[in-house]
């Protein structure tokens, strides 16, 4: 698959991504940082690629619909996190790839599970 991480992710993360054998490309390294994040999703959606964030403002599904792209994923992690903890969300959910589709849905990763958010369309089929 096809990933976009957000700024927020360092190389420790898109080794991650790498490592599972999925297409990684970063805002840091496009030079995007500091986007609006309505650039940052329409780049995603040009791309065809999933935006993986630390952004709550991403799971606005009015905002950044999700049958529009590749799908989002949305990391929840606590205050002051390890980053350990934060690779255990990373390796949750690259598992669960295997299990569900991603393309035009919203994923929200908490501890211990995934919320998805369907687009509307797919939830009319």
């Amino acid at each position: 698959m096809k990933f976009k991480l957000d700024e927020n992710f360092g190389t420790r993360t898109q080794q991650c991504f790498h490592t599972a054998g999925h297409d990684v490309e970063t805002v840091r390294r496009q030079k995007l940082q500091g986007c609006s994040d309505y650039h940052l999703f329409e780049v995603c959606c040009t791309e065809q690629r999933c935006l993986v964030t630390l952004d709550l403002d991403f799971s606005d599904v009015t905002r950044f619909p999700p049958a529009k792209t590749a799908g989002i994923v949305v990391i929840r992690i606590p205050k002051n996190p390890s980053m350990t903890l934060l690779e255990q969300l990373i390796h949750q959910f690259l598992k669960s790839l295997t299990k569900m589709s991603l393309e035009k849905n919203l994923w929200i990763v908490e501890i211990g599970r995934i919320r998805v958010h369907q687009s509307e369309q797919e939830e009319q089929v």
